[in-house]
């Protein structure tokens, strides 16, 4: 595995960062939606941002899980928090555009009791990506998943609604065979293909952890579901959903690059062959390529919807990066990668690497500028730390029960930088570096080391330090390749 470059590291940190923040302070994630009802709501910012680690412990540090737990716990106890959620309340009323006709419902407090699968199908992933990839019961715990609100302004008496990861995955799986497998809705009667791809996706990890096919189940229900009605629209793009009541299909108009690059970029993880021989036809649409080898996507439109603008971020530019990446379309990767770096302010901030929101579509020469906190914090940061199939990858390719067995990074303080770890017939080898601009000790401990070991550091023999099963590595401020191999 290749170690990881600069600003993958950056990303990671970022990451980190964005985790570390008080309950409630968003800082650099609020975009230009109001009530977070929109693609570039917290809730979506936080799940990928745990996706994103996922993939890179699956793909790029296996012997990493000490890095990247702590992070996803904090992801997971910020979805959770009421401001990711309250949300619910007033669109489970319905009376919107797209649902209009069915009048105005009773608001529902509980997130995730009837449709809102543009929520629930993330808590129940995150949950269970953590719990798989650290060989966990964490969130099996009675009451892991608790959605509680209680004000001391309104609201009434408190509002608390318990799950854990197996009630939250089985309540999920009975609303889609409820619904003929055909999905759960997001907004009342709006059945979205996208949302319940992370649906889909949670099933899976289940299985792994429980040894049930549910995953199996769900998607060849979904197939013939689906069937009757075409996921592909007459012009060869995603269908965006369907109404539950009509079974009226609504197409990718226009077509929105954002439609078929997120369902295209999720839906990889089980349907790899219909998706990759639709992305050449469907992408060829979207890319704009540049005489200085960059590679955008057209400003989203203007629309207007009853004689007002609708106020939303669609993150083109990202979901089509994340696409490409999927996709393993390296020079398209490469030339979006290398436009945000020339036009869309790359910034620095506490090591951590992301691009700033800025609301202007286009600088005085044309090229895009437009990017949200979505597609900065999160979506290009997937992109470059993703590989060809790395959702398939983490889908269908399973780690043995013997990778839980193998030496590992089982905590590193905040201020390592982790470029490789993985193990190699039973050594460990890992590349570390010490930020001295941020707090901690610069420790990593090496946890499944039963027995004797040896240390190297850049090749070079070193002593080794044990506190009670763990061995202890210091990290230094350059770069060191640190080798830990069983001794005879």
């Amino acid at each position: 595995m290749a170690t990881l470059t600069a600003q993958q590291l950056g990303h990671l940190r970022h990451f980190d960062n964005l985790s570390r923040q008080q309950p409630n302070d968003w800082s650099l994630m609020q975009g230009k939606g109001t009530g977070q009802e929109d693609f570039g709501s917290y809730r979506f910012q936080l799940a990928y941002m745990a996706y994103a680690l996922a993939l890179t412990h699956r793909h790029h540090l296996p012997a990493a899980p000490g890095l990247f737990q702590p992070t996803i716990v904090r992801l997971i106890d910020k979805i959770l928090l009421p401001e990711t959620w309250l949300y619910w309340r007033d669109l489970s009323r319905g009376g919107a555009v797209a649902n209009a006709w069915l009048g105005t419902l009773p608001e529902e407090w509980n997130p995730v009791v009837r449709d809102n699968i543009m929520y629930s199908a993330y808590v129940q992933s995150m949950a269970l990506l953590h719990d798989y990839m650290f060989a966990s019961d964490r969130y099996a715990q009675p009451e892991s998943l608790t959605f509680h609100h209680w004000s001391y302004f309104w609201g009434g008496e408190e509002k608390r609604f318990a799950y854990d990861r197996d009630t939250l995955n089985d309540h999920i799986y009975w609303q889609m065979v409820e619904n003929g497998y055909l999905g759960v809705a997001c907004e009342p009667n709006c059945v979205f293909q996208i949302c319940n791809q992370p649906a889909i996706l949670g099933f899976r990890l289940h299985d792994l952890i429980t040894g049930t096919t549910r995953a199996d189940e769900v998607v060849a229900g979904y197939e013939q579901a689906w069937a009757d009605f075409g996921r592909l629209d007459t012009n060869g793009h995603y269908n965006m959903m369907i109404s539950q009541d009509t079974r009226a299909v609504r197409a990718n108009e226009a077509p929105s690059p954002w439609v078929d690059a997120w369902c295209g970029a999720l839906m990889n993880m089980w349907n790899h062959d219909f998706v990759h021989d639709n992305y050449p036809r469907q992408s060829k649409a979207f890319y704009r390529h540049k005489p200085d080898g960059t590679v955008s996507v057209d400003p989203a439109p203007a629309r207007y919807v009853q004689g007002n603008r609708v106020i939303s971020d669609t993150c083109n530019f990202g979901w089509t990066a994340v696409w490409a990446a999927e996709m393993g379309d390296t020079p398209n990767l490469t030339g979006m990668l290398k436009h945000a770096d020339t036009y869309m302010n790359p910034t620095w901030r506490d090591s951590g690497l992301y691009y700033p929101r800025n609301d202007t579509p286009t600088d005085t020469d044309g090229n895009l500028t437009e990017i949200e906190p979505m597609t900065g914090n999160v979506l290009l940061a997937y992109a470059r730390l993703n590989v060809p199939d790395g959702l398939w990858g983490l889908y269908n390719t399973p780690w043995p029960p013997s990778h839980f067995t193998q030496p590992a990074l089982v905590s590193v303080s905040r201020d390592v930088d982790v470029s490789q770890a993985e193990v190699i017939d039973g050594t460990l080898i890992t590349r570390l570096r010490r930020d001295e601009t941020l707090p901690g000790d610069g420790i990593v401990h090496v946890g499944r080391v039963p027995g004797h070991w040896q240390l190297r550091i850049d090749g070079q023999p070193a002593n080794i330090r044990r506190v009670d099963d763990h061995l202890v590595l210091q990290a230094k401020p350059q770069w060191q390749t640190y080798t830990v191999e069983p001794r005879p």
